[in-house]
């Protein structure tokens, strides 16, 4: 929001992912609508003013400190989701085009909203567990 923080990003896919875990509904308000960029391929400009905590044992969320508009979730511990970074699709200058991919936790979406659209994956909290041990063992 302030324009402290920038980024750029190449190699950014043409689609996004929706995640209802708990921790992202608190963190943004709703859901994580994030594309997932290559880690390697997003530079950030602005470092001082980017806060990061390790938000579970195997991941961060950064922010920006003067504003708090968050910035990005990105998988720490080497697993299946390991060297890509989420970032919210709204902080993209052009964030029309992007075509839903999947959808994750999504018995734990509140029914007060919906995303449409077929064709996309949909995982349940169980399902990601079953996909990702690491996530059953730290009590996701």
């Amino acid at each position: 929001m302030c324009g402290a923080v920038s980024f750029v990003a190449t190699a950014v896919p043409g689609t996004f992912g929706i995640c209802h875990c708990e921790m992202c509904r608190r963190w943004t308000g709703s859901a994580l609508l994030g594309v997932s960029v290559p880690s390697d391929k997003v530079s950030w400009s602005g470092q001082e003013h980017i806060r990061a905590v390790q938000s579970s044992e195997w991941a961060e969320r950064a922010w920006c400190a003067k504003c708090g508009t968050g910035l990005y979730y990105r998988v720490t511990e080497k697993n299946d989701w390991y060297g890509a970074t989420e970032i919210p699709i709204g902080l993209f200058d052009e964030p029309n085009g992007f075509a839903l991919d999947n959808e994750i936790y999504v018995d734990l979406k509140p029914d007060s909203y919906s995303y449409t659209g077929e064709g996309h994956k949909r995982l349940t909290r169980q399902e990601c567990i079953e996909k990702f041990s690491r996530l059953g063992e730290a009590g996701a």
